[in-house]
Parts: structure tokens; C-alpha cells; sequence
């Protein structure tokens, strides 16, 4: 298991790098699709063969199926991998909200965080709110979604911090790409860097999360 696991690692990782540093910003192909879809999809494979929760393996799966929609054209694909990545969200939610202790109360610290993202989302959307058009319902629900699992997040064990900071970048990165799509902004005005932006702290997110879960407690 160590040996297979420390493979798909190298292809998640390899697939990560070719498609953030060669891919992004290519126009659509079966070959950006694929490796972009790998990528994520091999820490899905390996959570499944793990000893890992199925909620992980599940959600890690989900958002790969949502890389495949999104590594098309944005107009036509944006719908159903936004749908893909909501219900990968919730499955993150209800593995975020088993994990952590119910006997333990909220600290100082994760109320602050809480309301800080709280404060994130409500600003994005007053943001964007303009831009939205017809998806604004569903970028609603979405927004709603991801600042509720980066809050569950929160309430983790001290054990899975990684998580908190793969769900904290998971958010980052879901905003910048919601600024290039709907208010076409751009880091330092590079679409490159856009890319590198929104590419990099999403496959860091789903790495550390998948971390999280999967390595050994000390």
C-alpha cells in the first residue's frame, strides 16, 4: 500500500505541475482535461484505497469530476462543475463536522474565524453581486456552501490542521477565479498569474486536505 500510495502521490503531483505550468490558459483539449482531471483524481484513487473516511475519498472525487467540467469552455461547463464542486463541499462538510469533537465548545479563535469568513463571503458576493446574472442564484448557494466547510473546518481536532489551511486556500482560490470570471479581474493584471493563482492554491488545498486524513497520527 505504501508503494502505491507514494506512485499516485507522483502522478498527482507530476499532473498538478504540467497542467499549472504548462496548461493553464491553453484552450480546451481531451488532453488538458485529462491531466488537469488526474491531478485531484489520484488522491481520490488513493483516499478510496486507504483506510481513509469514504466522505474524503468521495469529495476528492466529486471535485476531479468538476476539474473535467471546468477544464472546457467556462460558459458552457461552469454550470455543472459548479454543481460538482457543491455537492463535494457538503460531502467535506459532513466529514468536517464527524470528525470534530462535539464534546469540545467553540474557542475565542475559531469564532473569530468563523466570523472573518463569514465577512469574506458576504463581501465577494456584494462584489460580484452585479455580475452575476443568471447564475447568481446558484453562486449564492455555492458561496453559502464553501464558507460553511472552511467554518466546519475550524472545528477540527488540533491533529488536522492541515485541513483548516486546505479549506482556507480552497476559498482563495474559488475567489480569485470568481473575480476572472464574473468581474474579469486579474492578479496583477496577468492572466498567467491568474492561473498559476487559482490553479496552485486549489491543488494545495485538496493536497493538504487529503493529507489531513490520510497520514498516520504521531
Amino acid at each position: 500500500m505504501e508503494q502505491t500510495n507514494t506512485v499516485l502521490t507522483g502522478v498527482s503531483v507530476l499532473a498538478a505541475l504540467g497542467y499549472g505550468l504548462v496548461m493553464t490558459g491553453h484552450a480546451p483539449s481531451l488532453q488538458r482535461t485529462v491531466v488537469k482531471t488526474v491531478a485531484v483524481g489520484a488522491l481520490a484513487v488513493m483516499a478510496f484505497l486507504s483506510d481513509a473516511p469514504w466522505l474524503l475519498a468521495a469529495a476528492l472525487l466529486l471535485c476531479a469530476v468538476g476539474d473535467a467540467f471546468l477544464a472546457g469552455d467556462p460558459r458552457r461547463w461552469l454550470p455543472p462543475g459548479l454543481a460538482t464542486f457543491l455537492l463535494g463541499h457538503i460531502l467535506l462538510i459532513f466529514l468536517f463536522q464527524e470528525t470534530r469533537d462535539p464534546a469540545l465548545e467553540m474557542t475565542p479563535l475559531q469564532l473569530a474565524g468563523a466570523v472573518a469568513v463569514t465577512a469574506a463571503a458576504l463581501a465577494m458576493l456584494a462584489w460580484l453581486w452585479r455580475s452575476l446574472g443568471l447564475m447568481r442564484a446558484s453562486v449564492i448557494l455555492y458561496v453559502i456552501a464553501i464558507a460553511v466547510m472552511v467554518g466546519s473546518s475550524f472545528l477540527l481536532p488540533a491533529f488536522y490542521w492541515p485541513a483548516m489551511v486546505g479549506a482556507v486556500a480552497f476559498m482563495a482560490s474559488d475567489a480569485i477565479l470568481a473575480g476572472s470570471l464574473f468581474r474579469q479581474a486579474k492578479a496583477l493584471g496577468s492572466d498567467r498569474l491568474t492561473g498559476w493563482a487559482v490553479w496552485f492554491l486549489y491543488y494545495g488545498a485538496q493536497a493538504a486536505i487529503a493529507y489531513a486524513f490520510l497520514r498516520q497520527p504521531f
